[in-house]
């Protein structure tokens, strides 16, 4: 009773991540269509999330000398990755293609264990992982010679191999004797972003001038500070909370499942605020991806297989995310 609780929680918790997430691109791009850089954008949320979450990082900073590298990695690949990757990427192509795209991340997570582990996947994650691709090739209209900028598609590729590395280092930590916190976790991995981003945006040559004017969303101006609170406080702060929360009471593959929703939230604001209209092809390209991502995270391990390649077992682990975490996020 009470595990069937604690996977209600989650998935419930997944869900208001996936929602919150989703409405991350639609308040950001507005911003840099107003003259912000996409560096600086991303360094304005990654930055406001991290001093929002400050006392937090204090409370837990025994975190720094107990989990260094998994505070390092988080804060790498889960946000400062996965969010420069993604803004600069909606700054050359449609939110709802960048999503889609950083959709392939649960293909790439099967990838990797099937030719980096040399693990055995089962016939149906290929299906799903072969779905996944098709549907891509149908929302980049591959036939009209690639309708998106290049480097736009590979930015959300980049976007979609940083997303793996959020699930699998959100579920790090969770076992063992020594856990480490999931809150003290996101504050630090938003401190180290912060840091990383700093270096990279050099915001000290940023336009503050357009945070005190507007920005249009679909030719309503609205205050840039008003999108702007939007993205740090609910499509980073409490996105990330809920998401870093729901993976440890469901498993990396489950969770991952409900965040595919983020992609259709995603696409149906940038639609009505946005004006961002998909063909055809491309919203049945969508679905494809996004049915793919489910199949393949969904999907059983093939028979004879000791080790699950996908799914969880109610307890908010699994064992692929636990073997595949210890190799990730061991100190140099």
């Amino acid at each position: 009773m009470q595990a069937s609780r604690g996977k209600s929680v989650g998935l419930g918790l997944a869900l208001a991540s996936a929602l919150a997430f989703g409405g991350s691109g639609v308040a950001a791009k507005p911003l840099i269509e107003a003259g912000l850089d996409p560096l600086h954008v991303v360094w304005l949320r990654v930055a406001g999330a991290a001093l929002v979450l400050l006392p937090v990082a204090w409370r837990h900073r025994a975190l720094v000398t107990r989990k260094p590298a998994l505070l390092a990695g988080f804060g790498l690949l889960a946000v400062a990755g996965v969010q420069a990757c993604y803004f600069a990427a909606i700054s050359r192509i449609p939110v709802g293609v960048a999503l889609l795209v950083e959709y392939l991340g649960p293909a790439l997570l099967l990838g990797w264990v099937r030719f980096v582990q040399r693990r055995p996947v089962s016939r149906a994650a290929a299906v799903g992982v072969a779905l996944a691709v098709a549907g891509l090739a149908c929302v980049v209209e591959v036939w009209a010679g690639l309708g998106f900028d290049a480097l736009g598609l590979l930015l959300a590729l980049g976007a979609a191999c940083c997303q793996v590395g959020y699930f699998l280092l959100a579920d790090h930590g969770s076992d063992g004797e020594d856990p480490a916190d999931p809150i003290g976790v996101i504050a630090y991995g938003l401190l180290v972003g912060a840091l990383l981003l700093t270096v990279l945006a050099r915001p000290w040559g940023m336009d503050w001038a357009v945070l005190a004017g507007g920005a249009g969303l679909n030719g309503v101006e609205v205050p840039a500070v008003v999108l702007l609170g939007w993205v740090v406080l609910v499509a980073t702060v409490a996105a990330y909370l809920t998401g870093v929360l729901a993976v440890r009471r469901l498993s990396p593959q489950v969770a991952g499942v409900v965040a595919c929703l983020e992609a259709v939230v995603a696409t149906v604001l940038a639609w009505v605020l946005l004006g961002e209209h998909l063909s055809g092809p491309q919203i049945a390209g969508g679905t494809m991806v996004l049915i793919g991502a489910l199949v393949a995270q969904t999907s059983t391990p093939k028979a004879g297989s000791s080790q699950p390649v996908a799914g969880g077992d109610g307890t908010g682990r699994d064992e692929v995310g636990e073997r595949e975490l210890s190799a990730d996020t061991r100190p140099a």
